[in-house]
């Protein structure tokens, strides 16, 4: 009988825990407990695209959370779900993540107005606005900065651009760097913002240029669509003023004529991809006269079958008048510029 009864009260006792009431939890605490979960089964939240202020309240907030119930449990699940299970979509986290989305889609002018209202719109995050800066404003800061400090910069950052950045630093420097990140567990909110505005304030002494371009690089795009007779001209005169200047605006420059020596064989399929068929026949036929060598470079290194009928038609064809000619070709060096752009293909470099 003693035993019955012993048995019985610690099913009793059984039933009165799984009958508890939940725990009444706070908004954070209960996202406290689904970090914690999400975290106990190995899967990344994301946390760290969450601002420092957010990161540190959520870590109170677990702090403070103490023993949970079964019951507790069950009830800021079945919630977070409902929740989900009611989404049909969720929009960007404020001016910065919408940007991100629609940067490819819209005009430049539209995306330097919208970059600078997002900043003005969060003065007190810096990393916000670090983020934002191109992975090229941001590289010297890696090479100048202490190790640690360059961990924590690229912790902040999107792992594309992160990425990008670790991968152009020198082999060494790029092995320490990679090292310090593991070294940043310990490092406070508090001292990751004192570190951002200390970053961002070098970035206000040293303004972004209101061009991207150096001034040889936009000369010579520009004289790269000009016709053959009007750039020589443009170039001579610009020798007589300054002949160094000049010289690195001829390197700068590429035509049709620099085909062979800039384009890897292998990219030639990918570039005439990007040119209407009939242009890159008027393209060559203009170049059998001008240009025989950057024809014959395109025609030996497209496929045995389109080279023979490209070849016979360009030669049916007969040479252009010369705007037609040099039009041509101008398109086929505006989709090698493009593609170079796009990171699709790398041109061999100019002869010094």
């Amino acid at each position: 009988m003693g035993l019955e009864r012993d048995w019985s009260g610690a099913r009793a006792e059984d039933a009165a825990r799984l009958v508890e009431p939940p725990q009444r939890l706070t908004s954070q605490q209960k996202a406290a407990v689904i970090v914690r979960l999400l975290l106990g089964q190995q899967v990344s939240p994301g946390l760290d695209r969450l601002s420092p202020e957010m990161q540190a309240r959520l870590a109170r907030a677990m702090a403070s959370l103490g023993p949970i119930s079964r019951a507790t449990l069950a009830q800021v699940v079945g919630e977070f779900t409902a929740r989900l299970d009611g989404m049909a979509m969720a929009g960007p986290n404020g001016l910065q993540a919408a940007l991100a989305l629609l940067e490819p889609h819209i005009s430049p002018i539209a995306r330097d107005g919208l970059r600078a209202e997002a900043e003005a719109g969060d003065p007190t995050d810096p990393w916000t606005r670090l983020s934002a800066m191109e992975a090229e404003r941001l590289r010297p800061l890696l090479l100048s900065e202490s190790a640690e400090v360059a961990a924590i910069l690229l912790s902040k950052l999107g792992v594309a651009k992160a990425a990008a950045l670790l991968a152009d630093l020198p082999g060494d420097r790029a092995q320490v760097v990679a090292h310090a990140v593991a070294l940043t567990a310990t490092v406070t909110p508090q001292m990751v913002d004192r570190i951002g505005a200390h970053l961002l304030r070098q970035m206000q002494d040293d303004p972004e240029p209101a061009f991207r371009a150096s001034p040889v690089d936009r000369i010579g795009a520009i004289l790269n669509s000009v016709g053959a007779e009007l750039r020589e001209a443009l170039l001579g005169g610009l020798e007589a003023r300054d002949a160094g200047l000049a010289g690195d605006v001829r390197r700068a420059i590429f035509t049709f004529e620099h085909i062979p020596k800039r384009v890897e064989p292998t990219d030639v399929p990918r570039i005439l991809r990007r040119v209407e068929p009939d242009a890159v026949t008027r393209a060559l036929a203009a170049a059998f006269a001008t240009a025989p060598l950057s024809a014959e470079f395109l025609l030996v290194n497209m496929s045995r079958r389109l080279a023979e009928q490209m070849r016979d038609e360009a030669e049916t064809l007969g040479t252009p008048r010369p705007d037609e000619g040099e039009a041509a070709m101008a398109e086929v060096v505006t989709a090698i510029r493009a593609l170079e752009e796009e990171g699709e293909i790398r041109l061999i470099p100019a002869d010094p």
